[in-house]
């Protein structure tokens, strides 16, 4: 695969988002489409085999990398459930875009993909093991343990938001009650605060006490959730992605003296705690990474 071209592909619940990649992992041709609403698997397909060509007018890659939101299989074929996606269930999507397109397809979890992307060309890219986690509307992770993705027995570890934080708070769409994400995405901090994390970014930005006060009381809680995976996994860095990251130096103090104090100094030995760098196209630059790894 040395001068051959990938696509890239990460499917979101309201946008999908393509690239066509050189191995190096520079990007030639990107497109954003709207996710078909309601977002069936059959209706998601046929957005992107269009999507494709669209990307690959003159049919030049040679094969394709998808993330999903959700675990897919151990082999990259099954997109095993996608919570936020209606019908996603045991979907064989690689099957179905190799019968659309003839090239060889992977799938992997959307996490996963932005973990390999910024272990590979972000902010990870200095570390042999480190873990990322996914501030958005939901709290993905991925773990990259000796320089690979680290999938677990059946292909869906890494799960890092669904951890228990509190065994007595709100119920989680995984089954899990007072899960991380419960406390740490996107709809955690509007049931909160009533707005929206942009907003108070901004507010913070400009010295709002609340604001800033909010992000201490959010960073406190997400370094009580990081200091159990520290104590699992002893990484040597710690990557913050999805869109609450752009509000990282408001709740970082925060996740840093939580994690100080409550994670033994032998366990975060040179820990390094980073905002990810490649904000949105993480997930198709991983979906590339997957493909040209495989």
């Amino acid at each position: 695969m040395v001068n051959s071209q990938v696509i890239g592909i990460d499917v979101g619940g309201t946008a999908i988002k393509l690239g066509r990649f050189k191995p190096d992992g520079s990007c030639l041709q990107c497109l954003t489409v709207a996710t078909p609403q309601p977002s069936t698997p059959e209706a998601v397909l046929a957005v992107m085999v269009d999507a494709i060509a669209q990307v690959d007018p003159y049919n030049q890659a040679v094969a394709i990398g998808v993330g999903t939101p959700g675990p897919a299989d151990k082999t990259g074929r099954i997109a095993q459930i996608a919570i936020n996606l209606p019908g996603w269930q045991n979907v064989p999507l690689a099957d179905w875009l190799e019968a659309k397109t003839g090239k060889p397809t992977v799938i992997a979890n959307d996490a996963n993909c932005a973990g390999l992307a910024e272990a590979w060309l972000g902010a990870g890219r200095h570390f042999h093991n480190l873990i990322l986690l996914t501030l958005g509307t939901g709290v993905g992770g991925a773990i990259i343990l000796d320089g690979k993705l680290f999938v677990g027995h059946q292909g869906a570890a890494g799960e890092l938001g669904l951890i228990t934080f509190n065994p007595d708070g709100l119920m989680c769409k995984s089954g899990n009650s007072g899960s991380l994400e419960q406390y740490a995405s996107i709809s955690a901090i509007r049931r909160r605060t009533g707005k929206e994390p942009s907003e108070l970014g901004a507010l913070a930005a400009a010295g709002d006490i609340k604001a800033l006060t909010f992000w201490q009381e959010y960073g406190k809680d997400l370094g009580i959730g990081l200091a159990s995976l520290i104590y699992v996994l002893t990484p040597q860095a710690i990557i913050l992605g999805g869109g609450i990251s752009a509000s990282f130096e408001f709740f970082f103090p925060a996740v840093k003296a939580e994690i100080e104090q409550r994670v033994m100094f032998t366990s975060r030995v040179g820990l390094q705690i980073l905002p990810a760098q490649l904000g949105n196209s993480a997930g198709m630059v991983g979906a590339a990474k997957l493909v040209i790894s495989h």
